[in-house]
């Protein structure tokens, strides 16, 4: 794929809006921009999850989902990008559901809702799954509010990969091969000193992988 000129969209998180980095010039939405000629419109809101919520966040930007956010992405973007998934398992109250599920009150049915809005919405542009990178603790499955999380991170991750598989999306696996993961003491020293959102040397591992992986498409 050719990327010089190419628009790209993200519908992201905490880590797409860039909590973590030192300055907004130094986010990967950015370096994608000012490396390779790459427009990149950053839709990162903190906090947000795929999945919609029954009971209202004590933040209310929290409780912009994704499936909620599907409009404000530009009608003209060549690629649309979607990197969640990290907060619907560190703090939402959806179930995780089944793979019938089309309710977005449940992780695959709001899946499934959000890919299905995508291709209708963006019908000729190429949509890419994100998954989750690792972080602290991603297999505790009692959260900081005591409420039991419908699975472990690496689950999530799993419902994600399934569900992009069904609608035939590509997936940018940062799970499984980012390099990045936390639990490892120098990686978190170097890349993710708070255990989630990686800081600027993360950031330019984010650049290179998305780079490449979409180079490569």
């Amino acid at each position: 794929m050719e990327m010089l000129g190419q628009k790209i969209d993200f519908l992201g998180d905490s880590i797409t809006e860039g909590a973590g980095v030192s300055s907004i010039e130094t986010r990967f939405t950015e370096l994608l921009s000012s490396e390779y000629g790459i427009l990149t419109v950053n839709h990162g809101i903190g906090g947000t999850r795929i999945a919609r919520q029954r009971t209202p966040s004590f933040y209310p930007d929290h409780d912009k989902d994704f499936i909620s956010r599907v409009n404000d992405l530009d009608s003209d973007a060549d690629v649309i990008m979607v990197f969640g998934g990290t907060n619907d398992y560190g703090h939402g109250d959806a179930p995780m559901g089944t793979m019938q599920d089309r309710t977005p009150y449940t992780f695959y049915g709001a899946l499934h809702t959000l890919y299905t809005d995508l291709i209708t919405r963006f019908p000729e542009a190429l949509i890419v799954v994100m998954t989750p990178l690792h972080r602290l603790n991603e297999d505790a499955l009692v959260d900081d509010n005591g409420r039991r999380r419908a699975g472990t991170l690496k689950d999530y991750v799993n419902v994600i990969r399934e569900v992009a598989q069904y609608y035939s999306l590509p997936v940018l696996d940062l799970y499984r091969e980012s390099g990045l993961q936390p639990n490892v003491p120098v990686i978190q020293e170097k890349y993710v000193p708070d255990g989630l959102h990686p800081n600027d040397a993360g950031h330019v591992m984010l650049k290179n992988l998305i780079y490449s992986f979409l180079k490569n498409r």
